[in-house]
Parts: C-alpha cells; sequence; structure tokens
C-alpha cells in the first residue's frame, strides 16, 4: 500500500524501522485516482481565486491523491481538496507524485495554516505544524501567483 497521507504520530513510529532497513526500497506505482470519476467542488479563497477541485474524502482517494497526474492532467485552475473527519496534524509525501505541487492545509474554519510548495517523488513529510481539517493541493507556483498566504480564508462548501 502507498500511503499518500501520514498522520504525524505514524510518520514518527514508522521512522525507526525505515531508518535501519538498509534493504527498503520503495517501488515506484503506476496506481492513480480516476479523475473522471471524482466529485468536483469550487474552493474560493476570499479575495483571490477558486479552484475547481477533485474531492479525496476516502482511504483511497486520500491515499492516492495525485499520484502520477501529469501536467496535461491537471489544469492550472484545477486541483485536489482533501478531507479528513475533524482537525489533526497532517504531514504529506510526495511519493509517485511526478509534477510539482502547492499544498495549503487548512482548518475547519477555513483559515489556512501552513503552505508549502512541494518537489515531484520527494519522499520527506511536509507538515501542518498546526491541526488542520483539509489539504487543497494545486499546481506548483498556483498560491505565489495569486498572493495566497497563511491566514488567508478558504469558502469550504457545506457538504464537505
Amino acid at each position: 500500500m502507498h500511503l499518500r497521507h501520514l498522520p504525524g504520530w505514524f510518520m514518527m513510529a514508522s521512522a525507526f524501522p525505515m531508518l535501519t532497513s538498509c534493504n527498503f526500497i520503495p517501488r515506484a506505482s503506476t496506481e492513480k485516482n480516476d479523475l473522471s470519476a471524482m466529485k468536483l467542488v469550487t474552493i474560493e479563497i476570499v479575495g483571490r481565486t477558486s479552484y475547481t477541485s477533485y474531492v479525496a474524502d476516502t482511504d483511497t482517494t486520500r491515499q492516492l491523491g495525485l499520484m502520477n497526474v501529469t501536467e496535461d492532467e491537471l489544469p492550472a485552475d484545477h486541483g485536489m481538496i482533501f478531507v479528513f473527519g475533524f482537525d489533526q496534524l497532517q504531514s504529506f509525501w510526495m511519493r509517485n507524485t511526478i509534477i510539482p505541487l502547492d499544498i495549503a492545509y487548512i482548518r475547519s474554519d477555513g483559515t489556512i495554516v501552513k503552505i508549502h510548495t512541494m518537489e515531484p517523488l520527494n519522499e520527506m513529510g511536509y507538515p501542518s505544524v498546526e491541526p488542520a481539517r483539509f489539504a487543497l493541493e494545486v499546481r506548483a507556483g498556483q498560491f505565489a501567483q495569486w498572493g495566497i498566504t497563511e491566514g488567508d480564508q478558504v469558502i469550504i462548501p457545506s457538504d464537505l
């Protein structure tokens, strides 16, 4: 199983076995979400822009995220919103993710608490730093282009 999202406690608990196993080599995967079958919602960043976003709200869709999705498959005005049951520390990595992405961690109240630009195929964790219920991924550079920063407000559709 290829984990796309790793809770903070899991990363700490799993670090020791991975660091002590010299023969551990992650396998590449061609698995990916079927974007055409995913629910779409509009995620608005107040006063900045909005993104048509694929909804990743199950274990499987969250784990696969945007793995193996090409730039041609992710238009500049699209993203993926990851939905969790409650605010908690989050951490994402870029295993099998072949395009650079921006990520914004968002609290239940719609406040962006942390933003990262993530490098393709980088398996280091990109943590939320504060508890967050949502994570929005878009093509890298989009947040800077629109002046989106930590503290900005996001309108989350009520059905998420």
